[in-house]
């Protein structure tokens, strides 16, 4: 069945006053309907092309002539296969006025509306689907505000027929002659352009009020896409008269040229084109595609948009480095030298590089790996790039991810789009004009995802080694060889990375850097870099390395050493005032001096201020600038047992906090503090910090001990600090991080630090000169932890026959 609404103005309302039509006294045929909704007093042709309504339309016409014209409910459903639960259950009750039919078997019937029809009780068996029903009636209102919204509707339905070039001017005519406020939200609602749901919906409305405020808003919908659809024309139409008079001028001016004897710019251009596709070394599928579109730049006119499109596409296709390699440099020691000279230490990713150059030295067509370094701001991921393409030779290209969105900017848009561009992989490529650069992908951690797409996960065929041999770009749309890149991407977190996107990465992570470290690597790199920045010599200004451990100690509190940089920056801005002034200044900056130029520390120990008193514990957090330290702080005063928590902390570090209270109230003595106080005392947990979020179950150990440390009033030692996450039953279970909260606890002065026994084996990956300094110390249960912690508790009292522990 197929149906479509009828183009006459004229018939599209019935007679004004004609009475309301009377109910069926039994059951009438129903017709379904797939792409229209019928309407009272519209006529409509349809198409009758099944067995069932063609029997259903010979019955209508033999009978009274009334049939229910119901929308179907799935448009995609075949006519004969629909049965009363297919149906919407309100439809049109509608007169057969014609019948015509073909040769092909169909016929075509014009049905008028006549009323909104409920339908009832569908009647059993038949060739056809007959139904009982009632006719409703609608819901009208005589007011002003009613007067003035059928005007409104009126007056906004004129204004689109005078905008949309497929209404006929004859409706204004049928507008001007309804004055019933229903008749005409009929009438706007047969001819107006809906989506099938939105005529359903005002068929199904009952009040003439809001079948007309609906109409309202449509309306004001349909007269804005109108009125912007006309003044695109409008520009188009400027545009399309601008480009016929640039023809023109320009076919006068090849005249002029030939007359004149001087050769066509034009075919030393397809000469010069056909010599850079010999010369480009394209790929067999490159090649047929430049010489089709070169084909097809000679039969476009110059004057064309499409001749600028072609020209443009031809010129990215030939200079994109199809064959073009940078020889590697395979000398081992010469590339420890370059990697030892630009970064201190990070041997994981420096054995790494080296061992890859050992391979491509016995295997030369080896893949590139694809590797992605891991760590917190500032310990060097992105400039160890720089230094692994000096190390093999290469060159080097960044494309930062932060913030990008559009998958387009990694695959390219589509030549159909105006404006399309490559993506950034192929721009970086054709930057470096080599085809295996050491290609850094910078952030990916921070991509994001909107309408446009999913960035992450148009980088999969990037980095997949099985695919990316054959990598197609949407706007070259063709196959381009990424097998011989050297990937390097970087993040400070791998949690937002996709585990698909993390899967095809070899992972290598860079720690936080020790003060020993920083004060290493503050000599050796960047003292001599801003030596040169601010144009001081060597012997100019010299910082002795306890200078540099008083920056970084009292002046930074950081993973990496990038705030350390701009401290000595500071230092040696000062420095350069002084000597462009002509006075005299120390060679020596003595820690004394670091002071005096710097202005008070920021940063001092806090850990021995801070749990110096009862109810103070250090805990250790993970951060992705590295780890820090955590202090839980617990308060008592008079009241009934709550216990707040405070300090923007999260659910899961919430239920941490709740866990511990219940075991230390669970275990201790019947007679203890934590008993005798659970009805009578509330407890405050605060996490200093409040304005930055906190979560995670690892601090659980060292809410329990802060607890436990209250009840007993004794202080936890200032110089400990623990991290774990524990249960109900006792148990201190293992956490992540082990490595950065370890560096933490060394930076801040810690030297003791209790951690869960499961986590003994992380500490292999913890810096020597950070496990030197600590004493590690390992619970497996929470009472082992109190222990290390507060020392031993008083002995429990034997509980008399009988007698039950509390259950608070």
């Amino acid at each position: 069945m197929a149906a479509t609404s009828s183009s006459d103005a004229e018939d599209t309302e019935l007679a004004p006053g004609a009475p309301a039509p009377a109910a069926p006294a039994g059951p009438v045929p129903v017709l379904p309907l797939n792409d229209l909704v019928l309407f009272p007093g519209m006529i409509a042709p349809l198409t009758v092309n099944t067995e069932r309504s063609l029997r259903l339309v010979e019955a209508t016409a033999a009978g009274d002539r009334r049939l229910a014209a119901v929308l179907q409910r799935d448009a995609r459903q075949a006519d004969d296969a629909v049965g009363p639960p297919d149906l919407h259950g309100l439809g049109c009750l509608a007169r057969l006025l014609k019948r015509l039919r073909f040769p092909d078997g169909s016929a075509r019937v014009l049905v008028q509306g006549e009323a909104r029809f409920a339908l009832g009780p569908f009647a059993a068996g038949g060739e056809f689907l007959r139904a009982r029903g009632t006719i409703v009636a609608d819901e009208g209102e005589t007011s002003l505000e009613m007067e003035a919204l059928g005007r409104h509707v009126s007056q906004r339905f004129q204004d689109v027929i005078a905008l949309s070039p497929t209404l006929p001017e004859e409706l204004r005519v049928a507008l001007f002659n309804t004055g019933d406020p229903a008749r005409l939200s009929d009438l706007v609602a047969a001819n107006l352009p809906m989506s099938l749901r939105e005529r359903q919906s005002v068929l199904e409305e009952r009040r003439v009020r809001a079948r007309l405020e609906a109409l309202a808003r449509i309306l004001d919908r349909e007269y804005r896409v109108l009125e912007l659809g006309n003044a695109i024309q409008h520009q188009v139409g400027e545009a399309v008269g601008r480009n016929q008079r640039e023809y023109y001028l320009r076919e006068q001016l090849r005249v002029i040229r030939k007359e004149l004897g001087e050769p066509d710019p034009q075919a030393l251009d397809e000469e010069d084109l056909r010599e850079r596709i010999e010369k480009a070394g394209l790929s067999a599928e490159a090649r047929a595609v430049a010489e089709k579109e070169a084909r097809r730049l000679q039969a476009v006119p110059s004057a064309s948009p499409e001749f600028g499109v072609i020209r443009t596409y031809l010129d990215w296709l030939l200079e994109m480095p199809w064959r073009t390699h940078t020889p590697d440099r395979l000398d081992l020691a010469r590339a420890r030298r370059v990697l030892d000279r630009d970064h201190y230490d990070l041997r994981k990713v420096k054995d790494r590089i080296l061992e890859y150059l050992a391979v491509l030295k016995l295997k030369r067509d080896m893949k590139g790996p694809i590797l992605c370094f891991v760590g917190p701001p500032g310990v060097g991921k992105t400039s160890l790039g720089r230094s692994i393409a000096a190390a093999l030779d290469r060159r080097f290209t960044r494309m930062s991810l932060g913030g990008v969105r559009d998958e387009a900017e990694i695959r390219g848009h589509r030549r159909t789009y105006i404006g399309a561009m490559p993506g950034r992989i192929v721009q970086g490529l054709k930057r470096c004009g080599t085809a295996n650069p050491v290609f850094m992908l910078d952030e990916i951690d921070k991509l994001g995802t909107d309408f446009r797409g999913d960035p992450a996960a148009a980088l999969l065929e990037v980095l997949d080694p099985e695919q990316h041999h054959a990598f197609v770009d949407h706007y070259l749309d063709v196959a381009f060889d990424l097998s011989r890149v050297l990937f390097i991407t970087t993040a400070n977190v791998l949690d937002p990375v996709p585990p698909a996107l993390r899967d095809r990465m070899e992972v290598i992570e860079l720690p936080g850097y020790t003060l020993q470290e920083k004060t290493r690597i503050a000599r050796r790199h960047l003292v001599p870099k801003q030596l040169r920045a601010h144009g001081l010599a060597a012997d100019r200004l010299r910082f002795p390395d306890e200078s540099l451990a008083a920056l970084a100690a009292e002046y930074t509190r950081e993973a990496g050493v990038r705030q350390l940089e701009r401290e000595i920056a500071n230092v040696c801005r000062k420095t350069a005032l002084r000597v462009a002034e002509g006075r005299r200044t120390a060679r020596a900056i003595s820690p004394g001096r670091v002071r005096t130029l710097l202005g008070p520390r920021r940063f001092t120990p806090e850990a021995r201020e801070r749990t110096a008193a009862p109810g103070v514990a250090t805990g250790l957090a993970w951060t992705p600038a590295g780890g820090d330290l955590l202090f839980v702080e617990v308060s008592r005063m008079p009241g009934k047992g709550r216990l707040t928590l405070t300090g923007s902390l999260g659910d899961v570090m919430k239920e941490s906090a709740m866990a511990a209270l219940s075991y230390i109230r669970a275990h201790d003595r019947p007679d203890g503090p934590a008993q005798a106080l659970a009805e009578r005392t509330d407890l405050h947990v605060h996490v200093p910090a409040g304005a930055i979020p906190k979560d995670g179950p690892s601090a659980g150990l060292a809410v329990a001990v802060a607890l436990a440390s209250l009840l007993r009033d004794v202080p936890v030692p200032v110089d400990l600090a623990m991290t774990g996450e524990i249960t109900l039953r006792g148990r201190v279970l293992p956490v992540g991080g082990i490595k950065e909260k370890v560096l933490a606890a060394a930076r801040a002065g810690i030297r003791r630090v209790v951690l869960p026994l499961r986590n003994r084996p992380d500490l292999a990956d913890v810096p020597p000169e950070a496990a030197r300094a600590i004493e590690f110390r390992f619970a497996g249960t929470v009472d082992a932890a109190l222990r290390l912690a507060l020392g031993p508790a008083a002995p429990r009292r034997r509980r008399k026959p009988g007698r039950q522990r509390s259950a608070s």
